[in-house]
């Protein structure tokens, strides 16, 4: 247990947490040439193609330090987008330190600042490391001031590298040695290990990779799942160096995979403890903060029998990403699907993703919405989700509220306040962290930012800017539900919550985008945004009609007359009886918007 580290990589986006990752493991001789390539960690193929890491992964490694004693290092390489951040903090629960890197270039971002908060309410050693010191527009003495300013550590401790070319990653070992503290815990005691991540392998059933805290752990064990009490024959177990290998014992300190031909996916909770069935722990370990979803959106098959597929699909995902929840839910218009929780956009751009990749589903996805808190009565207080769960009679709305920390350059402050003031957002501080660098930390309500508001902050400041938010809880707010009416009748699929300053526009642009997309009828169609009985904005799709007219070349205007009332009387029958089909499309191209 003396010579184990456990430790995480931790940063920004694009700090260069992969590549350092791959030279750790050039330096520790852990891959052949032939098996060398960019960010092996980032094993899935939508990681690979979108250069971004979005599982975190482990890797076990032998280190041999100066003095000559051999080492075993654990890394775990996480995730920098703030919408995996709860991949980080797991990953921080198995470390006893970790590494904050930090780009030479760029400076300390959003990220780097919300993981170090992170590692600092785990109790974890911090290295700081200034990384791709070999750029050109490196600029060492900015970074380091800022390291002093800004996280308050001392600049003397970073050490410099190069992840691309090597430069220091010996160094950066050396002081994994020296600095983070060995593992503890008791080899003899009762088995505790906490359950990092699962994952479901055709072959194998589920694969759960958990890390020891106390006891030992054998392939001859049963093994019981703590919070769920269910109990399995261990079949396999063993490390990842960087691909699989058997062991035959791991002791604490140790982060392990293990097999026992789990079958059902809800059985490997992430977070649960796991103990030997024989003698267990008196106790389970302490699991993760349950991550709440903070963007909800609706995902239907395009084909309704693929609807179990879907659900297969969905568990399997759920239990790789405990983080991502969903609910059956039922559309008039789209027919049967789920509701699904995520904790942001690019979350739930990759869970569609892998969905119609890994599984071959071809989906519906309704435009993002957010949950909000109603009183409908003193003492009963629900939170919705749907616009259409929502009562005709309530005491208050309240949305939710983040706050955003955004790092930019001062010349692009005049376009970050008119959009936060677009966004309906309050400033609530401005502060120097450079010669040109400022942070903003500003309030926003979360339904204005789910839509366009990291598009337009990249265009604002020509991708210069970094954001981070964290959850700010609620705040009343002058909402109002708002119904599409055709015809008259109100489509469940088109409900909107929206804010009273701007229902008007928004009512406007709906309406104006279905009238192109209805087909025409035989009667006139009238399109309409309602809020309660108030029509704010109309449209109407003009009626095909028959040139009655054509056989009269001439003659009496009564005649003419006559025929265009007779044609107008059976307009009006049928637009009592006629029934608009309204086409998949125009719901898509609405709920997308």
């Amino acid at each position: 247990m003396e010579n184990i580290r456990n430790f995480s990589i931790i940063a920004h986006v694009d700090h260069g947490k992969s590549t350092l990752a791959d030279r750790i493991l050039d330096i520790c001789g852990a891959i052949t040439a032939r098996e060398k390539k960019d960010q092996l960690l980032d094993n899935m193929e939508l990681e690979r193609e979108r250069g971004i890491t979005i599982k975190a992964q482990t890797v076990r490694l032998n280190y041999t330090a100066e003095d000559g004693k051999e080492y075993i290092f654990n890394l775990i390489d996480t995730p920098g987008h703030v919408d995996f951040s709860y991949e980080v903090s797991r990953s921080l629960k198995a470390c006893e330190g970790v590494l904050l890197l930090i780009d030479a270039s760029q400076g300390i971002e959003a990220q780097t600042l919300a993981n170090l908060h992170l590692a600092t309410e785990h109790n974890l050693t911090v290295i700081p490391v200034i990384n791709k010191i070999d750029l050109p527009n490196a600029d060492l003495d900015m970074v380091k001031h800022q390291l002093e300013d800004i996280l308050c550590i001392d600049a003397e401790e970073a050490i410099l590298t190069s992840g691309k070319s090597g430069i220091g990653v010996k160094d950066l070992l050396e002081a994994v040695v020296k600095r983070i503290p060995p593992p503890k815990g008791d080899p003899a005691g009762p088995l505790k290990a906490l359950v990092l991540d699962s994952w479901y392998d055709s072959y194998r059933g589920v694969v759960v990779l958990a890390r020891i805290f106390e006891g030992t752990l054998t392939p001859a064990m049963k093994i019981r799942f703590m919070g769920t009490g269910t109990e399995y024959p261990m079949t396999q177990m063993g490390i990842f160096a960087p691909f699989a290998r058997e062991v035959k014992s791991a002791g604490p300190g140790e982060v392990i995979f293990l097999n026992a031909s789990i079958k059902t996916v809800a059985d490997t909770k992430v977070g649960d403890t796991v103990t030997d069935a024989a003698n267990p722990a008196p106790a389970p370990l302490e699991g993760f903060k349950e991550a709440r979803p903070m963007v909800f959106s609706g995902l239907y098959p395009v084909e309704g029998d693929k609807y179990g597929a879907l659900r297969e699909a969905l568990e399997k995902l759920h239990l790789n990403d405990a983080s991502f929840e969903f609910l059956p839910e039922t559309s008039a218009a789209l027919g049967f699907g789920f509701r699904c929780g995520f904790l942001g956009l690019l979350h739930m751009e990759i869970i569609q993703e892998r969905l119609e990749r890994e599984f071959n589903m071809n989906l519906i996805t309704t435009s993002p919405t957010v949950s909000y808190r109603l009183t409908v009565m003193p003492g009963d207080v629900r939170i919705i989700d749907n616009p259409n769960s929502l009562p005709e009679h309530y005491e208050m709305i309240e949305e939710p509220v983040i706050r955003a920390t955004i790092f930019t350059p001062d010349e692009y402050l005049g376009p970050i306040f008119a959009l936060i003031e677009e966004k309906r957002g309050v400033q609530e501080k401005l502060e120097y962290i450079g010669v040109k660098r400022v942070m903003v930390v500003a309030l926003l309500p979360l339904n204005e930012v789910v839509l366009d508001f990291f598009d337009k902050l990249k265009t604002a400041t020509k991708g210069y800017a970094s954001v981070d938010y964290e959850n700010h809880g609620y705040q009343p707010a002058q909402l109002v539900k708002m119904d599409i009416l055709v015809n008259g009748d109100p489509i469940d699929a088109l409900g909107f919550i929206v804010h009273k300053d701007k229902a008007y526009n928004f009512g406007r642009d709906i309406v104006s985008k279905m009238r192109e997309l209805i087909p025409r009828q035989m009667f006139d169609v009238a399109i309409q945004a309602a809020i309660g009985s108030r029509v704010i904005s109309r449209e109407t799709v003009k009626a095909l009609r028959k040139n009655v007219l054509a056989k009269c070349y001439g003659g009496d205007i009564t005649r003419k007359r006559k025929l265009l009332e007779k044609q107008k009387e059976g307009k009006k029958r049928m637009k009592q009886i006629g029934n608009v089909e309204i086409p998949q499309s125009a719901f898509l191209a609405v709920l997308k918007r």
